[in-house]
């Protein structure tokens, strides 16, 4: 499979990348030009495409001829860059492409998503500070997602909770909605958001799904893993 990563130079996005070069599968990754310099650790193993990941041209080259392309929604700035790179990716895949996103839990795809009084709140903060600052607008995350609902393609938009560094505890698990029980940890590891991303890639039961995710050696994942189609196997529930 040949494959594109759209946000290849973040922490994420490296991950990724390895997941990718793991299973031998041919690697394009875009980043901006100030950060390709953090993919040198693959240098001659990956194909590189500098530019800004909503720039359409930019993202029409990197897409030529890839089955799957796997993008990082990242909402920089106030002028819609989540939204421009869902676009031009959705614009720009071949037909038939697997589409695989990342975002936040606070997306939602049918409204039944059940969040809790702080996560709403420290969603009002944050969301107040980045727009004050330009920093960022996490209510581009939820227009670009918008977009991608309403695609024909074959997209996955996995919700990451709260991520942490250390080594893969496996597959995360997940659920069709932020409020299950088994979520209840909201901890993951970031190399294995990464893992979900790529295994989604080949995973057809996830087209057209935004499953959230949490670290399968959580304490709330560990408390369903008895169940049937349960977390042990990355069912839904």
């Amino acid at each position: 499979m040949k494959v594109c990563i759209v946000g290849a130079s973040g922490k994420l996005g490296r991950y990724m990348v390895q997941h990718a070069l793991d299973r031998n599968y041919e690697v394009v990754g875009v980043c901006r030009e100030k950060s390709v310099g953090k993919l040198d650790a693959f240098r001659g193993r990956i194909t590189v495409v500098p530019g800004a990941t909503d720039d359409r041209e930019v993202i029409r080259k990197a897409v030529a001829g890839c089955q799957g392309i796997l993008t990082v929604l990242v909402p920089w700035g106030v002028h819609g860059y989540s939204t421009g790179t869902a676009q031009a990716v959705l614009d720009s895949a071949q037909r038939d492409a697997r589409l695989v996103f990342s975002c936040g839990w606070h997306i939602t795809l049918d409204g039944q998503d059940v969040y809790s009084r702080r996560f709403q709140w420290m969603l009002t903060v944050f969301g107040w500070l980045g727009r004050a600052t330009r920093f960022a607008d996490i209510d581009d995350q939820v227009q670009a997602c918008r977009r991608i609902f309403a695609s024909e393609s074959r997209w996955t938009v996995v919700r990451g909770s709260d991520l942490e560094e250390g080594e893969s505890q496996g597959l995360p698990v997940w659920s069709r909605h932020v409020g299950d029980p088994i979520l209840q940890s909201n901890k993951t590891r970031r190399v294995d958001f990464a893992l979900f991303m790529v295994e989604a890639l080949e995973n057809d039961d996830l087209i057209h799904e935004a499953p959230a995710i949490v670290g399968r050696l959580t304490p709330s994942a560990l408390a369903f893993r008895d169940q049937p189609e349960g977390p042990q196997k990355g069912g839904r529930r």
